[in-house]
């Protein structure tokens, strides 16, 4: 099959989102142009599309110029995953002619590199793994690799002994109960930078403007759960959930100091697990995040005991790095 690359421009917002959305096997909304160039200032766009000679989409590449090397792409350096987004057209064979495009176009356009991070399976409407063998046949090095917790929401492991006590423990105090809203953003993003700065010394990926337009732009994807005292009508705990076609996915998940000495986390996930399938139709994981730092080389052992308990088991993020 004989096939166009190009470099993606404004002109092909409309066709780019149609794709994402109705095409490619990898269907997430961090992928619409609208969610990944709300930081357009921070990541200077490198993305190609890849079509058939009568225009019909093939691929998308969503791509950006590596902050501290001009001459390496990442795909995408300003999201969780990125990759080869493939439609149902692309067979083996013929991922492996695009992936021979693609790295000519970015060599031929001054780049020596790509860092490749594909999207884990779970996130994925049909089998579209091409990528992964073609990264090994171009000798792609694994740069890193990180571990996140996800329950099949279809079979779930059941709660450990240590999480069935915290939620018993919760569920005797009648003023605790599990509220949705971005209502509660402001006051679940204070403790969110209070968790962060106390424990890990850094701030949130987003700011709180940024994510009240995302949830502007996305509020079917982008929802906020919290645990409330409504006796006080206070916020302990919350968790930022990004909701994809088959995952519901942790994107931010803290907790204040009286939060967790009434188990109120523990609460709010059990529910949130609970109801997924019911409130989002279609969805077959939730996805904790990642447990890591220093690139996968250092595991958070709590982080993963806690996630681990409630019946979340491995799934790796990955990232390669291919030479043009």
């Amino acid at each position: 099959m004989k096939f166009l690359i190009k470099r993606y421009t404004a002109a092909d917002f409309d066709v780019w989102n149609s794709a994402v959305e109705n095409i490619v096997r990898q269907q997430s909304f961090l992928f619409n142009r609208a969610y990944m160039e709300y930081h357009s200032d921070r990541f200077k766009d490198a993305s190609l599309m890849i079509t058939d000679v009568q225009g019909k989409v093939l691929a998308l590449f969503p791509a950006n110029i590596c902050r501290t090397d001009e001459h390496r792409v990442e795909s995408h350096g300003g999201l969780t995953y990125g990759g080869l987004l493939m439609s149902p057209h692309l067979t083996a064979q013929l991922t492996g002619e695009v992936f021979d495009a693609l790295l000519a176009f970015y060599c031929e356009h001054g780049f020596d590199s790509i860092v490749y991070k594909p999207i884990p399976y779970i996130y994925c409407s049909y089998p579209c793994q091409e990528d992964l063998y073609w990264l090994f046949r171009k000798n792609a090095t694994l740069l890193s690799r990180q571990i996140s917790s996800v329950i099949d929401l279809a079979q779930p492991y059941p709660l450990s002994t240590l999480r069935k006590r915290k939620v018993k423990k919760a569920e005797k105090l009648a003023c605790l109960r599990m509220e949705f809203g971005k209502q509660h953003l402001k006051a679940y993003w204070q403790i969110l930078n209070a968790v962060l700065q106390s424990r890990h010394d850094t701030l949130p990926v987003h700011t709180l403007e940024e994510m009240e337009l995302l949830m502007q732009r996305f509020p079917r994807n982008i929802q906020l759960a919290v645990c409330v005292d409504h006796v006080n009508n206070e916020v302990l705990a919350g968790c930022l959930l990004y909701i994809t076609q088959h995952v519901v996915h942790a994107q931010y998940i803290a907790c204040n100091d009286r939060g967790c000495e009434l188990g109120a986390l523990d609460l709010l996930f059990r529910n949130i697990i609970t109801a997924s399938p019911v409130l989002y139709k279609g969805v077959r994981y939730f996805d904790f995040g990642t447990c890591n730092e220093e690139g996968g080389w250092y595991l958070n052992e709590g982080l993963i005991f806690q996630k681990e308990g409630f019946g979340g088991r491995a799934v790796c993020y990955d990232s390669y790095l291919i030479s043009c």
